[in-house]
């Protein structure tokens, strides 16, 4: 997710109305707005990896994907996240879903208290939520968090598939890391022709 600025404070309809015609995305926690920068080349990159792999897995499936557009809402609270699986999307509030079943985050600097300690704890208050992922980008690091396992925290690595079980897919970290520019990402390619 890129970085937050504080702006002011709104209630939720003149928070809804504004992000309707406003240039900028925003977020609203606990009644303060907060503008979002852009991403970097190596967040989009792994943003646009998982949300394509998810989008043609559950192609013919009621679940569906959505990207950094859609908010979610929980409790007063609207979140951004990069992307969103949710399997009982209600198209009366076409702008934000109430209902995801899946939450992935890539983490930057600038977002990580925020992704790890609010959002965090929002999310995993969600009663649809079933994984919340978060993905780094200037290392290679996937944690998954699954209500199934308590919430406890798994950590994946390059050589390592990762089994998203909410939707029943199973993917590479090299698959969630492809062509991303990285530290861990060129050391382990590199090892890997070495090995060819």
């Amino acid at each position: 997710m890129p970085s937050l600025q504080k702006k002011r404070f709104l209630n939720e309809s003149e928070y809804l109305e504004g992000e309707l015609i406003s240039e900028f995305k925003h977020e609203l926690i606990d009644g303060e707005t907060y503008a979002m920068a852009g991403a970097s080349a190596n967040h989009e990159r792994i943003s646009m990896n998982i949300s394509s792999e998810f989008r043609i897995h559950l192609k013919n499936s009621s679940s569906e994907p959505f990207g950094s557009d859609m908010k979610v809402k929980i409790a007063s609270n609207f979140f951004y996240p990069d992307v969103i699986v949710d399997c009982e999307f209600n198209e009366e509030t076409p702008y934000f879903t109430t209902t995801p079943k899946l939450i992935v985050e890539v983490l930057s600097k600038s977002t990580r208290r925020t992704d790890e300690t609010i959002k965090r704890n929002a999310y995993l208050n969600t009663p649809s939520l079933q994984e919340y992922v978060l993905l780094e980008q200037d290392i290679v690091d996937v944690e998954v968090i699954r209500r199934s396992e308590g919430w406890q925290s798994r950590h994946y690595f390059m050589g390592d598939e990762v089994t998203f079980e909410s939707i029943g897919l199973t993917l590479t970290v090299e698959e969630i890391y492809h062509r991303v520019k990285n530290e861990d990402v060129i050391e382990f390619l590199n090892q890997k022709t070495d090995i060819q």
